[in-house]
């Protein structure tokens, strides 16, 4: 995905010439005319990353990929330190005499600092980075950002990827429920999405001996009616383990063939 970049709320980034070694010997504001600004563009509404789908009914993993859209910085400077090499466009590759934009980590003419597409000034507005190459928000919407399965509309933030679709984090939600999945496991029903907790209520089978699930991959045995898990399976007075045993049963409960009459069940 491409790298976000807006000119707008400069109180939200520390300026470069903290966080920046060699910005600081470059364009201090003590040093120079430099001026800077700051930018974040405005996210959309989050998203994730293709998950792998398990055999029914095994649980289905989302996984986050980073935002699509990361923050970047763009500086503007108005001439370049007598000490430093004069810098090249990254646009035309030409030598740069006077004001010029610092962007990517290359110098640019400020004229010259376009969107690809559509050619419109990015000097003073929010642009992406896609493949090398910059453009507006605009044209990074139309062009290459991915369509969210449940509401259709672009994304321009964080990308969930799961089902074979991409969707907001938003709306990649449990069908029950409601919640979004974030990074939780998830199960599939009849073509819909459930948390770990709705599919146990609503679908899963309990083991009659236990009242715990039988997930998917445990031993299980079907008698009187009911489903138990193989360790479950038990007589109801010495408890000793009836798989593959001959049993009886009374009140609904298995009984070992020693204890086939006991009264106290």
């Amino acid at each position: 995905m491409g790298k976000l970049v807006s000119m707008r709320r400069p109180w939200l980034l520390r300026p470069p010439w903290v966080t920046d070694d060699s910005f600081s010997q470059k364009f201090a504001p003590g040093k120079s005319t430099t001026t800077v600004t700051k930018h974040i563009l405005p996210r959309g509404a989050p998203v994730l990353s293709p998950a792998t789908i398990s055999a029914y009914p095994s649980p289905v993993s989302t996984s986050s990929q980073p935002p699509a859209l990361a923050r970047g910085t763009v500086q503007r400077a108005e001439r370049f330190p007598a000490s430093s090499r004069t810098p090249l466009c990254g646009h035309c590759n030409s030598i740069i005499r006077g004001p010029f934009l610092v962007a990517m980590g290359r110098s640019w003419h400020p004229e010259e600092f376009n969107c690809a597409y559509c050619k419109t000034s990015l000097a003073d507005m929010c642009f992406v980075e896609e493949q090398n190459s910059v453009y507006c928000e605009r044209c990074y919407e139309q062009f290459f950002a991915p369509t969210c399965a449940r509401c259709h509309t672009k994304i321009m933030g964080e990308v969930m990827h799961a089902l074979r679709q991409t969707w907001h984090t938003s709306c990649f939600v449990c069908a029950a429920c409601k919640k979004p999945f974030g990074n939780s496991l998830f199960h599939m029903e009849d073509g819909e999405p459930y948390c770990e907790k709705d599919y146990i209520a609503l679908f899963s089978t309990k083991c009659h001996g236990c009242d715990y699930p039988v997930e998917a991959g445990d031993k299980f045995i079907e008698a009187l009616g009911h489903t138990w898990h193989d360790t479950c399976f038990i007589c109801a007075v010495c408890h000793v383990n009836l798989e593959g045993q001959p049993f009886y049963s009374k009140k609904d409960k298995p009984l070992c063939k020693k204890h086939a009459h006991a009264i106290n069940v």
